[in-house]
């Protein structure tokens, strides 16, 4: 039920940023991009209180925000113009629903919503600097997120199709939505902080959106530049571990019952790579790299290259069960690593989730097929960059590749984090 909840929430946020953002972006002077967030808060909690109280706490609501409105109007056509920012009115309606919510819901609900105005109201200045920062194509990506999460997801069938019964249009378009969105927020802090964003945070950002897109991006520039080869190798050696991480919360996010198992031995082979990164951060602290261009990762095309990618993995992993064994999804790991290492990531979760492969067995196929997407990297900068930066690549990721093997050879198969 409280899950439901923060849900709930968390989609009304999402669409009142989204709404403020274009507002913003027009320049109007009623609501922007933190206010419409405030009163589509305001809605959904007074929506919450009507549940316990009745429709009239919804009607009052209505009524106080639409007299703000009147008034923010009203002032708006003054002459002089008077500032008919109505920001603080906003919170202080939503801040007495958060108040009577208190008496008979959830704490934790509350608070998070009090935190969430807060927040909000403190970041003025970077959400304004942000929405000036972003053109008519980074407003798209945002558009086109909805069209992929709120309008294509709902209408998808939930049942099981193909061959084995694994396709699930809504399962397989949820995990879509899941990548996209990772990859969306990533991009959204790239155009937050700009090109101009450090060596350390853009190997981060290239992570969140692709490192293998930043892999390629900085060896091409390698190539031409091969004397900054020091820092193209930090950068997308810290990309590659961001990915790591990255697999660590899907994993947590789709198969969260089994992560106290796979959490370990993956977070080990991320330890490794974070301390070879911070060495190597330390001996390169001179100097800055400005971070290449980012692509939308919120594009329609790239949406339904991914979910063919999975559904194809999805089909390829039950197909070598069924053929070989669980022995056949290792193989299946080493070349579904080389295109996308999430599709493989994402199915083997479902399998673990029905507890078709032991928790064992999936561990060991998410970190084989990380590994083949190092190495597959590591082939990339060899093929299209400079060779200092090869000679640098191939040491930084031979030693993680070294590390991994290690963890799959010698971890124990038992281990847990918790143990009852």
């Amino acid at each position: 039920m409280e899950h439901d909840l923060f849900q709930t929430l968390a989609i009304s946020l999402g669409l009142g940023l989204l709404v403020g953002l274009q507002r913003q972006r027009d320049n109007t002077r009623v609501a922007g991009i933190r206010t419409f967030p405030l009163i589509t808060l305001f809605g959904t909690l007074s929506g919450m209180l009507a549940q316990e109280y009745g429709g009239w706490v919804v009607a009052a609501g209505l009524i106080s925000l639409a007299g703000i409105m009147v008034v923010a109007n009203v002032l708006k056509s003054k002459t002089p113009p008077v500032d008919a920012g109505q920001t603080t009115e906003a919170a202080a309606l939503l801040m007495f629903a958060v108040g009577a919510y208190l008496v008979d819901g959830q704490t934790t609900i509350a608070v998070t919503v009090g935190a969430t105005v807060a927040v909000l109201l403190h970041l003025k200045e970077p959400l304004h600097q942000f929405v000036e920062r972003i053109g008519e194509k980074d407003l798209a990506a945002g558009m086109q997120f909805v069209i992929v999460s709120l309008v294509i997801l709902p209408v998808l069938p939930d049942r099981d199709f193909g061959p084995y019964k694994v396709l699930n249009p809504h399962n397989i378009w949820l995990m879509v939505v899941l990548i996209v969105g990772i990859g969306l927020a990533g991009y959204y802090a790239y155009k937050l902080f700009g090109e101009k964003a450090g060596t350390f945070l853009g190997g981060v950002l290239g992570g969140l959106i692709s490192s293998t897109a930043t892999t390629v991006s900085y060896a091409r520039r390698s190539k031409k530049d091969d004397g900054n080869s020091a820092l193209a190798a930090l950068v997308i050696f810290i990309a590659s571990t961001v990915s790591l991480l990255r697999i660590i919360i899907e994993l947590s996010v789709v198969a969260p019952a089994t992560i106290a198992r796979v959490g370990p031995p993956l977070g080990a082979v991320f330890l490794l790579m974070a301390i070879v990164t911070a060495v190597i951060f330390f001996f390169n602290r001179n100097g800055e790299e400005r971070m290449p261009e980012q692509g939308n990762p919120a594009q329609l095309k790239t949406a339904l290259v991914f979910g063919a990618i999975y559904a194809a993995v999805i089909l390829a992993t039950a197909a070598a069960k069924d053929y070989l064994g669980s022995s056949g999804l290792y193989l299946v790991a080493i070349i579904s690593g080389l295109t996308d290492v999430d599709a493989i990531t994402l199915s083997t979760a479902r399998l673990m989730n029905a507890k078709s492969i032991e928790i064992h067995n999936g561990w060991r196929i998410v970190l084989t097929a990380a590994l083949s997407n190092i190495a597959f990297k590591g082939v990339l900068v060899g093929m299209l960059g400079g060779k200092a930066l090869f000679r640098r690549i191939a040491v930084l990721f031979g030693i993680s590749i070294t590390g991994g093997l290690l963890v799959l050879w010698l971890w124990p198969a038992e281990f847990s984090l918790f143990k009852f």
